[in-house]
């Protein structure tokens, strides 16, 4: 079968996934002492740079890296991104964006924790405290995406949580990783895109000798 995905490109698949009412469980408990979720009201960029990277670079997040200083202060800044910061021991241990699109629909724009504390069972517990905090603001529908980028557990973790996909779409996605946006080291189990080789270079035929 002939590879159909542009040079420089990643096939991905996304699903797109929804959540139409509050949970009704209980919350999680704590899984460890000695933790703090913290809304970082107005963040500034170096700080929220510091978290989009730390988290993100592992799957390739490169959105918020493409965008200038004035466009993603703007963003992050707007009264309707809400941030919030899990720390473990006063360390960051992993984050979740909100963004309010209308008063019927907010999106958990992004989630992810650092490599230290992933497999520790505090992303279940951040994100059950996130989704909680979305529908503080009585909206209709809460939405999130995941890619075959993200955590292999991302989707099933967002499915026990509550959420129901309700589509699936493949696309095309730059590498960052060829652009300069994350290392190039970043992410080494998703093979890095293909890139359309050049034509060969042929040595120049002399010209013939004059008699």
């Amino acid at each position: 079968m002939i590879d159909a995905t542009p040079p420089g490109k990643l096939a991905v698949t996304v699903t797109c996934l929804e959540m139409t009412a509050p949970p009704v469980r209980p919350p999680l408990p704590p899984p460890l002492a000695k933790l703090a979720l913290i809304h970082a009201e107005r963040p500034t960029l170096s700080y929220y740079r510091y978290l989009f990277r730390a988290v993100g670079a592992p799957w390739l997040w490169a959105d918020r890296l493409r965008m200038g200083d004035d466009a993603l202060t703007a963003r992050i800044q707007d009264e309707r991104t809400a941030l919030y910061v899990l720390y473990e021991g006063g360390v960051p241990a992993g984050f979740g964006e909100l963004y309010a699109h209308d008063p019927e629909t907010t999106e958990i724009v992004y989630f992810g924790m650092m490599p230290e504390s992933t497999g520790r069972r505090l992303g279940p517990y951040l994100l059950d405290h996130i989704i909680r905090m979305a529908w503080v603001g009585g909206p209709q529908r809460l939405q999130v995406e995941t890619c075959t980028l993200d955590h292999p557990r991302a989707l099933q973790t967002y499915q026990r949580a509550g959420f129901v996909a309700y589509r699936r779409e493949r696309v095309f996605r730059d590498d960052p990783r060829l652009l300069g946006l994350v290392p190039a080291d970043a992410a080494p189990l998703v093979p890095l895109a293909a890139v359309r080789e050049s034509a060969p270079v042929l040595p120049m035929t002399p010209p013939a000798e004059k008699p």
